[in-house]
């Protein structure tokens, strides 16, 4: 037994009456299914939507239904790359079901930009309209964008082995720096206070991260807790611009609405100054002025692969974006960028994406890399508290 859908899928008479458009009749699971899921009609115009769809391509059934998945107006906010229209005309002729991997689905946003999601496209015949299409989208890890593996996992834990030989000297002389700011900032200003306070205690912080990285081969969980990611996010923005970022635009666009996410503090902290400092080093290495944007947004369609543990994947809804307009990561290593001993700059150790794949790994979270040139982004994504 079919049902129609919801009242604002009730067709348009004078849409009908032009181009004889119905939208799709659904099941009761259409609301249920765990994939974005899209209903064709037989000129390839959208008959039907689920929510999963919607917030995957940043699109309202509402506003949609009618209008060509591909057609002129839809791409002014939405693009697919490789387009479609091959697999549809396929489905016409007569097959049952049709796969493509690696659809880049452009998705634009209200500021003028776009992001870019990567799926597989699952196609076959729809019950209705009569001729339709329903396509379901898989999601990639990550949102389609190159993710850490536990390759760079394993790896990352050997190369820290070498880094834990310097730990202690790194640690002699951060503790003469912390007392030095604790006795300038005696005879400070209430503002340049502030500035000692917290040299003081970022320094206590890399004592602290020090101490973690000696203790990189444990197995010890990260100290989970709900935090305030824009609490995270402005720690980090705050020491960016008194420090390395100093000169360089950072714009935070958060989502006030956004819950808390079930993460240690600490480790995130290390993670987004890390991913900043990296952009502001990119850009000031093509030798100009540049912007860094720190963004968070909820996705409830992004989830890790299933597991014995959790059968259903473990969704990871919350996202942070950390987006630069530098030159970009040569296209000589962005795919080994997570491994240890990797790196874009010279001189570089290579260390710093190891060790942060392996934080956001062992949090049961995903980190993954869209870049070209001009724009480079580091999206987190992480699990709700």
């Amino acid at each position: 037994m079919t049902i129609r859908g919801r009242s604002d899928m009730l067709p348009d008479p004078e849409m009908e009456a032009g181009g004889g458009f119905v939208p799709a009749e659904v099941g009761p699971n259409w609301s249920a299914l765990p994939l974005p899921a899209i209903i064709l009609d037989a000129q390839g115009r959208i008959a039907a939507m689920n929510d999963l769809a919607e917030a995957f391509l940043n699109i309202s059934c509402r506003s949609s239904l009618g209008q060509a998945l591909e057609g002129a107006e839809m791409r002014k906010r939405l693009r697919i790359v490789p387009m479609l229209g091959s697999i549809l005309a396929r489905m016409h002729e007569g097959h049952e079901a049709l796969n493509r991997a690696g659809v880049r689905f452009e998705i634009g946003d209200r500021s003028g930009g776009h992001s870019d999601r990567i799926a597989t496209v699952h196609a076959g015949r729809a019950p209705s309209p009569r001729g339709g299409t329903v396509i379901l989208l898989a999601p990639a890890d990550g949102g389609g964008r190159l993710g850490q593996g536990q390759a760079a996992r394993s790896a990352a834990r050997s190369a820290i082995g070498m880094a834990e030989m310097l730990a202690h000297e790194i640690k002699n002389p951060l503790a003469g720096i912390r007392g030095a700011a604790q006795l300038i900032g005696m005879n400070l200003t209430a503002e340049d206070r502030d500035l000692a306070d917290l040299i003081v205690a970022e320094s206590r912080r890399i004592v602290e991260l020090l101490d973690q990285v000696e203790r990189f081969g444990d197995t010890s969980a990260p100290r989970l807790s709900a935090v305030n990611v824009h609490d995270v996010l402005e720690r980090v923005r705050r020491s960016a611009a008194v420090g390395f970022g100093k000169g360089l635009r950072i714009v935070p666009d958060y989502d006030p609405s956004l819950p808390p996410a079930l993460v240690d503090a600490d480790q995130l902290v290390q993670v987004c100054l890390n991913l900043v400092k990296n952009a502001a080093e990119a850009i000031g290495r093509a030798g100009r002025g540049g912007t860094i944007r720190l963004r968070s947004f909820y996705d409830g369609t992004l989830r890790l692969a299933p597991t014995e543990a959790e059968p259903q994947g473990r969704s990871l809804p919350l996202q942070i974006e950390i987006e630069d307009d530098g030159p970009g990561i040569p296209e000589t290593i962005v795919a080994e960028v997570f491994e240890p001993f990797v790196s874009g700059r010279e001189n570089g150790t290579g260390l710093g994406l190891a060790l942060v794949s392996k934080i956001i790994t062992d949090h049961g979270a995903w980190i993954a890399l869209d870049s070209r040139p001009g724009r480079t982004v580091f999206r987190i994504s992480l699990p709700k508290a």
